[in-house]
């Protein structure tokens, strides 16, 4: 099922009784909202998210989606197992969250409430047990109350309530009893959804499974080797029970009692799914025992016990999935120390507004995004940007939520929401990135749901048709039947993808690369081409001076001082280029007058009352200089062949045939600095290619991308000497922004997937062309985050071979997973007739085994890490 579009909506946010919500920028509350959902409109539907975190595999989201679908009104269900929450679209006219938490807990799955509050009050006056039973009576009488626990000896009382309920309502009800509260102390949050995946294994259902496996054991024992102390317990409708027999019902009851709940639920829901068919199974073999007194005990112990085992291995599997995003989340602090009238107080992260002056001290996590306003640090922006090298932070720089305080004190101005910071926006498109459904996934739901039918169906005619075709006798035929059933449900077939989907997406974002969608993670994994804007990408995207060739007796000094007078006043990026490296090497600033910036070829000023000129090599031609022939301030070393046959000194330079078309070819800008009278320099200018962009292309190549090109707006000569030094297969040049598009539409026609990496911004429609957009720093950016299909948080091109390679492995991965747990379905189900597969192996193997593997292999994924490029600094990861 199709899920909502979440890129669309502008908000999101949790309401106070369990589930989030999304709609429009008007953020208004449904008044019907109660009992775990709040909503906002989107349209003329609303759309709320729901927390359900025992709906952990396909067969409970479709018992949930088929409770939930009987309301009128539903739009469109999205149940996502591997974050435990359901998105419902609906008519608000026609339904309400609260019907829909009605039909979810009718389904047999419980509600999480989000923003359960659990508050300590302190009741002085509280200090017998007569008194903290009256305080207790009246807080029990406020609907909403989840756990009262008075504690007389302390004089508290702490009380656990929904959202129905504020503290102001228990403050009065407790007053009401007639006692005083003089404090309290809370914390929103604590709900029994916050169970480690330790605590799977001594949860109430573990300690049933467990007691089920010792009577299965006891039973194992009296049947097969304490011959003669297994005696004839009673006879039931003619059927002899036997010790071994009893044990074996109190190994069903105490193991299959979750099975049969669950069963009963599916059947109510008409769904038909693993828990419905393991309850049939169960309860067939309790029938042929009992009725036709073929003694199936074992057999319905045996699926009771290891199915319960089991599902406890796919809960414990789906928490591994599900914890790499709770890892996520946990990087922001949840307390932020705020300067507020000079004095420094703690606060909840929610508390802290704009323009609040936050304290990040030593060590501590930095709690909003903000900027520095005093002090300076090395803060270690990993789990942001991926980059495991500190960076050096001081007054005007960002810094972001999660990201932590290496060194020294920093005072830093908040400048976003805690909802709205960078964290936070990756945390959200993490979530979201689950409900764009690979193709592979969708392939699986659409067969899924003809398998289970299928396999039912091959069941009843193996049990019909066994004793006449292969000659078994009743019995093993029923085993027969039952071990398909068993096999008939396709849990981990339908969970190989999302559970890759989730371990990549959120590796991903733990390296500093953030993927908005599982279908953009195949996408990319299958692209063929890769095509690079030049500036800001394989470029750092900050013209710096390179080259300073001094003429006529001039030094570098004189020729970067005469530019710096003439470039001061210029807002050109050339001009502050210049200016930024004059200042670097600290030459002294002359007096300006008379500024004038020549459209197109230069700028003019008057420096020390004498007028200078800066610009192109065509602006002194118009001046009439003679860029042939002119005098270098060298030993004559720079001499070119041209300039030694018209002049007979050794220092003679050909600046328009030979020095001016080389520094270009190099792909720098040149600018001539000089009087009306004398050129005094040449000064060459260039955006610096990055470190690693060369070793990115080739590292792509070996990684299998068959075709790199370079798209650019700039000149062919730049161009060229870009690709060139990059390595690039292809380069195009004096591209306009839908030359861009064409160039990538025509890439499309040619390979099968075009990824385009881009600032995000400017090369917005190239980037939506693509078949996969990635947008470049887009750390704080808003627009890079919404623009591209995937960013690279940090400014770091070697992280593109590791997103590839990620990636592909993904896909690798899920092609694995689907068709291994469907050659083992398969398998299995085949060699059931021929009495080559025991219940037991069908469901450790088909089911509990698979879920396990499956998941396993899933998690593989996140143990690849960006690669450090030899030539240069280390990727950072």
């Amino acid at each position: 099922m199709s899920s909502p579009d979440r890129d669309t909506q502008d908000s999101c946010d949790v309401s106070q009784d369990g589930a989030s919500c999304c709609g429009d920028d008007s953020g208004r509350d449904d008044p019907a909202r109660s009992d775990g959902g709040s909503t906002s409109t989107a349209g003329d539907s609303s759309v709320a998210e729901f927390s359900v975190p025992d709906m952990d595999c396909p067969s409970c989201a479709g018992k949930v989606e088929n409770s939930v679908n009987k309301l009128d009104g539903i739009v469109d269900i999205d149940p996502q197992i591997t974050t435990g929450t359901l998105t419902v679209v609906y008519d608000p006219e026609l339904t309400s969250p609260a019907a829909i938490t009605d039909r979810i807990e009718k389904a047999g799955y419980a509600v999480d409430s989000a923003a359960d509050t659990t508050v300590s009050y302190t009741v002085p006056d509280m200090d017998c047990p007569s008194c903290a039973g009256k305080v207790e009576n009246a807080l029990q009488s406020l609907d909403g109350v989840l756990s009262i626990d008075p504690q007389p000896t302390t004089g508290k009382v702490t009380v656990t309530f929904d959202g129905s309920v504020s503290e102001a309502d228990a403050v009065r009800a407790i007053e009401k009893a007639g006692y005083e509260v003089t404090d309290s102390t809370g914390s929103v949050g604590a709900s029994e959804g916050d169970a480690t995946a330790e605590s799977i294994w001594t949860s109430t259902r573990a300690v049933k499974t467990w007691i089920s496996g010792g009577f299965l054991a006891f039973g194992l024992l009296f049947e097969f080797f304490l011959h003669a102390q297994n005696g004839l317990v009673a006879t039931v409708v003619g059927s002899e029970l036997f010790v071994a027999d009893v044990l074996f019902l109190v190994a069903i009851a105490s193991g299959g009692q979750e099975i049969l709940r669950n069963g009963y639920y599916s059947a109510r829901n008409l769904n038909l799914d693993i828990d419905f068919l393991m309850s049939v199974a169960i309860l067939g073999a309790l029938v042929a025992s009992v009725v036709f007194g073929e003694a199936l005990y074992f057999e319905a112990a045996t699926l009771a016990f290891l199915f319960s085992v089991a599902e406890l291995l796919e809960r414990y599997s789906m928490d591994r999935a599900r914890n790499s995003l709770e890892e996520l989340m946990d990087l922001s602090p949840d307390e932020a120390t705020v300067k507020r009238d000079g004095d420094e107080e703690t606060v909840p992260v929610d508390e802290v507004t704009i323009g609040d002056i936050v304290v990040v001290r030593p060590g501590e996590k930095i709690p909003m995004d903000g900027v520095v306003v005093d002090g300076e640090s090395a803060v270690n922006q990993a789990p942001i940007t991926g980059e495991s090298v500190p960076v050096d932070k001081t007054g005007g720089d960002e810094v972001y939520a999660g990201t932590i305080n290496e060194g020294g004190y920093l005072e830093v101005e908040v400048t976003s929401e805690a909802g709205d910071n960078t964290l936070s926006r990756i945390v959200q498109m993490v979530e979201d990135a689950q409900s764009n459904k690979t193709e592979r996934e969708q392939f699986v739901e659409r067969f899924s749901s003809y398998y289970t039918p299928v396999v039912v169906a091959f069941a009843i005619v193996v049990t019909l048709g066994s004793p006449s075709v292969l000659g078994t006798t009743w019995s093993t035929a029923v085993v027969y039947g039952l071990t398909l059933l068993v096999l008939a449900c396709p849990c981990a077939f339908v969970i190989s993808t999302p559970v890759s989907v989730v371990s990549g997406i959120t590796s991903a974002a733990k390296n500093g690369v953030l993927i908005k969608g599982g279908n953009h993670l195949e996408a990319m994994g299958a692209v063929e081409a890769v095509a690079f804007d030049k500036t800001g990408t394989l470029t750092k995207g900050e013209l710096t001076v390179t080259d300073v060739v001094p003429l006529n007796g001039n030094t570098e000094a004189d020729v970067l001082r005469c530019a710096r007078g003439l470039e001061a006043r210029s807002e050109h990026p050339i001009g502050e280029a210049i200016v930024e490296q004059a200042t670097t090497v600290g030459v002294a600033e002359r007096d300006i007058d008379d500024f004038e910036s020549i459209t197109g070829k230069g700028v003019r000023a008057d420096l020390d009352g004498r007028p200078h000129y800066a610009g192109k090599p065509g602006l002194f031609e118009d001046l009439g200089f003679d860029l042939s022939h002119v005098h270098a301030t060298t030993d004559g070393g720079v001499v070119t062949q041209t300039a030694r046959t018209i002049c007979d000194r050794n220092n003679c330079l050909d600046l328009l045939h030979d020095t001016v078309p080389a520094l270009q070819s190099e792909g720098k800008t040149v600018v001539l600095v000089g009087t009306e009278d004398e050129l005094e320099g040449v000064i060459a200018v260039a955006d610096e290619v990055r470190p690693e962009a060369s070793w990115t292309v080739a590292r792509l190549r070996e990684l299998g991308v068959e075709h790199t090109v370079m798209l650019t707006g700039d000149n062919e000569r730049t161009a060229r000497a870009i690709a060139d030094q990059v390595g690039v297969d292809e380069f195009r040049a004096e591209l306009l922004p839908d030359e861009k598009v064409a160039a990538i539409e025509e890439l499309n026609e040619t390979y099968d997937g075009v990824a385009m990496v881009g600032d995000g911004v400017n090369d917005a429609p190239a980037l939506a062309t693509a078949t996969v957009g990635v947008a470049m720093g887009a750390a704080g950016t808003d627009t890079a985050l919404e623009t591209a299909d995937i960013a690279l948080m940090g400014d770091d091109l070697a992280k593109l071979p590791y997103l590839y390679e990620l990636a592909h492995d993904a896909n690798g991965v899920i092609r694995q997973n689907v068709w291994a747990s469907l050659f083992v379905k398969a398998a299995l189900a085949v060699g059931v007739p021929f009495n080559l597969v025991p219940i037991w192996l069908a469901v450790l193997a088909g089911d509990a085994g698979m879920t396990t593997a499956v998941t396993g292999n899933a998690m593989r994924l996140s143990r690849i890490r960006p690669e450090s490029d030899p030539a240069g600094e280390p990727a950072r990861d």
